[in-house]
């Protein structure tokens, strides 16, 4: 849950710290991951396991995959630096799979079931029996037992109790995961059908457990930066807030600047670019091309949708993402830059992996990553000097494309200020259940012509699984932030007549 600091918060930024400061030195890469363990970890007595020695196991794949190196199983001899070589190396990108599961830190938390639990008051009209279907709950001593070989899990019994005291449990991973991608393996532990999977990363934030994480760049960006290489941030729209509420925009640029970034810019202008390319699309191809056409910007449901609906994969807009625009933007201007994006997002990661973005995106790291480098070099972000340099002339619009529904809605105000006759009609979904229905809806005709804005996180990228902040607090900041912009609308900013160059 996001803004609620746990002790699995702890060990990650702990993890994310360790690898950093390692970056940041000159040592034998090799021996002190082997040590990081012991120094996350201290002592003989475990904290959260069983075991220190399960604990350490468990950070030592976190590490590892931290470092962009695959998990290892249980039955693998082998140390925690096997392949640690491949890190060094200048051209390292993600390989799959992104999402990873330490299967050794699994719980096995059961699928799916309806338990009676101690709350239950043996009252005398027993409805949970009443309207249970296949006659799965019986009374023993007064009390009712559910039966879990007949019970099929439909719920009546949950919503019929007076007392709230049978619950229906499902595996936290499973029930966040909105394509059905996670499973279990033969020994009832999670698993992940990669053919589903879309790695929004729902799955990582919603385990109890800490077993779920995916790869990092956090080592491979600030080796590039000692190596003396140019790396510009390009930072999302969801930044506002994310760093803590006395961290402004020009703290954040001065604190990346001071790590070593050549300079800062916000996605928020790519934002407007494909807010202005998604609106040319639309007014050319919907209705008489495509019967509908759904927003690009999201990886997670872009893949989903073409991934589930083939045959309509081409009604997902062609156009390039505020990640890769911004991306293109700085290249044109410094043709030999590194671009780093710093967002919300574990399914930028994903998209940053594909041949065709590699040239446009070096690195992509989470703002929780980032709060590790930052912690690995002391920087203290509230207390900086702001750097007045550089205001970014990005739209109210770009900047809300962090929030549900402002993606339709910088689209929709492009339409309405260059195409003002042309209606457009918007439907959403946040959440990749709800994305699916979206299209499926829209497959069966029920959305003809429509613009359909998916966000496959709940509440837009605010609720990425690289966010820190409640979701709530970080909509609502990113409001006050774009209304500070000096554009209201997409098409009017200064970036804008750079659009046909960067597409080309």
């Amino acid at each position: 849950m996001r803004g609620v600091y746990t002790s699995i918060t702890e060990i990650r930024r702990n993890i994310f710290t360790e690898i950093a400061r390692m970056a940041y030195g000159d040592g034998d890469y090799a021996k002190e991951i082997e040590e990081l363990p012991f120094k996350i970890l201290p002592g003989e007595r475990a904290q959260y396991r069983d075991s220190i020695f399960l604990e350490r196991a468990i950070v030592g794949e976190r590490l590892r995959l931290a470092m962009g190196l695959p998990v290892r199983t249980a039955a693998e001899s082998a140390p925690i630096s096997k392949g640690i070589e491949e890190c060094t190396k200048p051209e390292t990108y993600y390989e799959p799979p992104l999402i990873n599961i330490i299967k050794f830190a699994c719980h096995a938390c059961p699928e799916k079931r309806v338990v009676s639990t101690e709350a239950c008051q043996g009252c005398l009209g027993h409805p949970c029996t009443v309207v249970c279907p296949k006659d799965a709950i019986h009374i023993e001593n007064g009390r009712s037992v559910i039966d879990q070989e007949k019970c099929i899990k439909c719920g009546r019994c949950v919503s019929a109790c007076p007392y709230n005291a049978i619950v229906k449990q499902e595996r936290p991973c499973m029930a966040a995961c909105g394509v059905n991608a996670i499973g279990s393996d033969e020994y009832g532990r999670a698993e992940i059908n990669y053919d589903k999977c879309v790695s929004c990363g729902m799955c990582l934030v919603n385990c109890p457990f800490g077993a779920i994480a995916d790869k990092s760049q956090i080592f491979q960006l600030i080796q590039a930066m000692k190596s003396g290489e140019h790396v510009y941030a390009a930072v999302a729209p969801a930044f506002v807030d994310q760093f803590g509420p006395k961290v402004s925009p020009e703290k954040l640029r001065a604190a990346m600047k001071q790590l070593g970034f050549t300079d800062v810019l916000e996605v928020a202008v790519g934002a407007d670019l494909c807010a202005a390319e998604e609106a040319r699309d639309f007014v050319e191809e919907v209705p008489e091309k495509l019967p509908f056409m759904g927003t690009s910007c999201c990886p997670a449901w872009s893949v989903m949708a073409k991934k589930q609906f083939p045959e309509y994969a081409h009604c997902i807009s062609m156009a390039l993402t505020p990640m890769v625009l911004t991306g293109r933007l700085i290249k044109m201007n410094h043709p030999n830059a590194k671009i780093a994006f710093i967002g919300p997002c574990a399914a930028k990661k994903l998209e940053a992996m594909r041949k065709s973005v590699r040239s446009e995106v070096d690195f992509v790291l989470t703002f929780e990553e980032m709060t590790g480098i930052f912690d690995a070099k002391h920087v203290d972000l509230a207390t900086i000097e702001e750097d007045p340099n550089g205001v970014n002339d990005a739209s109210t619009d770009g900047r809300n494309f962090a929030v549900s529904g402002g993606v339709a809605q910088a689209v929709v105000n492009v339409i309405k200020d260059r195409y003002p006759d042309k209606e457009v009609k918007v439907t959403r979904a946040e959440g990749l259940r709800e994305c699916r229905k979206m299209i499926q809806d829209a497959v069966a005709g029920k959305y003809p012509g429509y613009l359909l804005e998916g966000m496959a996180c709940p509440g837009g990228c605010v609720a990425g699984a690289g966010t820190m902040q409640p979701i709530k607090k970080s909509q609502a900041m990113v409001g006050i932030y774009a209304k500070q912009a000096g554009h209201k609308i997409a098409s009017q900013t200064e970036h804008i007549k750079e659009l046909d160059k960067l597409v080309d």
